[in-house]
């Protein structure tokens, strides 16, 4: 099975998911010509895959598509298929999507200085609180477990 990765990652979160994949497929890269199953993956912009994979994704015809992924909040598989459910509408009708992945990744310190900025308006707001939460809590990840999880959806996907 002949296998390309593409991915756009900004702070290293998406990345680290991709390098995983190459290491279980180091044998089986290729060009995405000549790829059986093209494994594409994006960091969370809005709520949306960044603006270069979803160039991609439009651009990509007749393959079998695995999706993967990475935000700032997670940890809910709700969210996580919401966030695909974005992505989907990038892919072309021709391809098969074989499976998706997300997982949290840790964010910018821009995030959380943004966030103590606005607490300082609003000591008491609980939104604010949680976000900051969030933000130390996605610190660790992706982690071994997230990396072992993305592991089982590919197999799980191409059925290995």
């Amino acid at each position: 099975m002949k296998v390309c990765i593409i991915y756009d990652s900004i702070t290293g979160n998406t990345k680290k998911l991709a390098e995983t994949i190459k290491e279980k497929f180091s044998k089986d890269i290729v060009e995405k010509e000549l790829a059986d199953i093209i494994f594409i993956g994006s960091w969370t912009d809005k709520g949306n895959p960044s603006e270069k994979i979803q160039k991609e994704l439009l651009n990509i015809k007749n393959k079998k598509i695995f999706y993967f992924g990475t935000c700032g909040f997670g940890g809910n598989e709700e969210y996580f298929a919401l966030l695909f459910s974005r992505a989907r509408k990038f892919i072309d009708e021709s391809n098969e999507i074989i499976g998706y992945f997300y997982c949290q990744g840790k964010m910018p310190i821009s995030i959380k200085e943004r966030y103590e900025q606005m607490l300082k308006s609003n000591p008491n707001d609980e939104k604010i609180k949680k976000s900051i939460e969030n933000f130390e809590n996605a610190l660790a990840h992706p982690n071994e477990d997230d990396l072992n999880e993305l592991k089982k959806a590919i197999d799980k996907a191409i059925k290995l």
